[in-house]
């Protein structure tokens, strides 16, 4: 009898089991606990990303936006090795997961859509890797398991390539749902249609030196595609008044309590004798009232010498809980349009490229003056508010003309393309990797390097992660060796593919 309960028992169980794997929401599945993240989240995820790669100090100081005060050694160039582990395990193998999908959430975006954006972000965070070290892991990176150690790929191949996924992921933008999770443009297509054709136009562009047929053909070809018209089409990542969303620096400022970084004594001096209209947002008046930069580069023991209250701090605006961090904008596509005028990549001359060049200034003045009253959503799936730019908001310009008047600022053939990018270098503030890019490609600004550092110059790229020569030390070595820039050496004075 008792053998008999047991096989009764058993038969019982074996049939339980069996109704517990029948059905899809099986009870046993605590719903809390997902074991993969959707596409929705991976998108979300990956553009917060964005902010931790342009918010960091050293591409700032490298364009001398900032200068240090009172520790300096990034300022004098002593750091040599930067890390690009985090981007690579974060932001782009959520995109790449994206990519790999087999099945897509169509409640979260049209299949087109969702792999679209994660095409066009994807191209956003390599083209800001390749422009820092040079030649990176591209075509066979984020591979998993089946590459562990992959391949260095050239520059110039990964710009090639680069421009094909953004022209291609453009085009594959369809009239499906609009992605979720999508916190930069709140599921607009069109506006993602228009930054990876905006982002194609300023890729482009860098090519003037090193491949300008290239760069031409590129170039038209991403400003027919359609690119942004107005500074509300820009992509900016707008910071929420929480601790968990706020902008970087007001977590140095306000809660580490560290006020390490400062106006330079380069920016203000160009800025301040110009009553440019951004300085009011760039940097905070001294303990006298007035604008006053620190030094770039100078030692501990000299810039401790100089009183805080004699100096003018990052400004408040730019520091705020909920500041915004711009990614690419409008001004930025409008001064690369006038550049093109000047190089006759597009026809119309010096009078086209005298019209962009204004239009720019004048856009740039609108974004930076804006951002002391811009308004935002605290919602979980848009973070900026589409507020219309009205004649209330779009942002102030009280003395813009009598800026634009001034011999220094005002257009002059002669000197365009110097004046274009003294303006790019003003309008890229607290974005100073592309600052710092730009500023490679062209020369301009006229900047001195830090002194008292043995003469060091300014670096033209950043060396590769020390961890990189034991975990892909052969691929490593070969990419030193093999970039003609560098000279057989990963320091910071090699140049990259395009800085010629």
């Amino acid at each position: 009898m008792q053998k008999l309960l047991h096989i009764k028992l058993f038969i019982v169980l074996l049939i339980m089991g069996a109704g517990c794997t029948k059905f899809s929401d099986d009870i046993n599945i605590n719903p809390n606990l997902p074991t993969k993240a959707s596409n929705a989240q991976l998108l979300t995820s990956a553009i917060n990303g964005i902010p931790s790669v342009i918010e960091a100090p050293t591409g700032l100081l490298y364009a001398q936006h900032w200068s240090e005060k009172p520790y300096t050694d990034a300022s004098r160039y002593t750091i040599v090795n930067y890390d690009f582990y985090g981007i690579y395990s974060g932001a782009l193998e959520n995109l790449q997961t994206i990519l790999n999908s087999e099945s897509f959430n169509v409640n979260e975006g049209s299949v087109n859509n969702q792999k679209a954006v994660a095409r066009i972000l994807k191209a956003w965070f390599f083209w800001h890797m390749t422009d820092r070290w040079g030649d990176v892991p591209y075509f066979n990176a984020l591979k998993g398991k089946e590459n562990f150690s992959p391949a260095y790929d050239r520059q110039k191949d990964i710009y090639y390539d680069l421009m094909k996924e953004m022209k291609e992921a453009a085009a594959q933008i369809d009239n499906g749902n609009g992605v979720t999770g999508d916190i930069l443009y709140g599921g607009d297509m069109n506006n993602w249609k228009r930054f990876a054709n905006s982002m194609r136009l300023l890729m482009a562009l860098r090519l003037s030196k090193a491949d300008a047929a290239k760069g031409k053909q590129e170039f038209t070809d991403a400003l027919n595609g359609g690119v942004f018209t107005d500074n509300s089409q820009s992509a900016v990542f707008v910071h929420l008044a929480d601790a968990n969303n706020q902008n970087y620096w007001y977590y140095v400022v306000n809660v580490q309590n560290r006020p390490w970084y400062w106006a330079s004594k380069t920016i203000v001096d160009y800025m301040k004798p110009l009553n440019d209209p951004r300085l009011k947002i760039f940097a905070d008046v001294n303990g006298s009232g007035a604008y006053n930069g620190v030094p770039y580069g100078l030692d501990g023991n000299a810039v401790g010498t100089i009183p805080s209250s004699s100096v003018s701090f990052i400004g408040v605006h730019v520091r705020t809980q909920n500041a915004p961090t711009y990614i690419t904008t409008y001004a930025q596509v409008l001064l690369a349009i006038a550049e093109a005028n000047k190089l006759t990549w597009l026809p119309g001359g010096d009078a086209e490229a005298q019209s962009k060049y204004i239009a720019a200034i004048e856009a740039s003045v609108r974004q930076w003056n804006r951002i002391s009253f811009q308004t935002y959503n605290n919602s979980t799936d848009k973070q900026v508010e589409k507020v219309p730019y009205s004649a209330a908001d779009k942002g102030d310009t009280t003395g813009l003309a009598a800026y634009l008047a001034q011999p220094e600022v005002a257009y002059n053939g002669t000197e365009a393309l110097r004046k274009i990018a003294y303006q790019r270098w003003l309008h890229l503030y607290m974005n100073g990797y592309e600052a710092w890019a730009e500023w490679r490609r062209t020369g301009y600004p006229v900047l001195t390097p830090a002194p008292n550092n043995g003469g060091t110059p300014i670096p033209r790229r950043q060396a590769y992660p020390v961890k990189e020569q034991n975990i892909n030390g052969d691929n490593y070595r070969s990419a030193i060796s093999s970039q003609p820039g560098l000279s057989g050496k990963d320091d910071l004075n090699g140049r990259v593919w395009w800085d010629q």
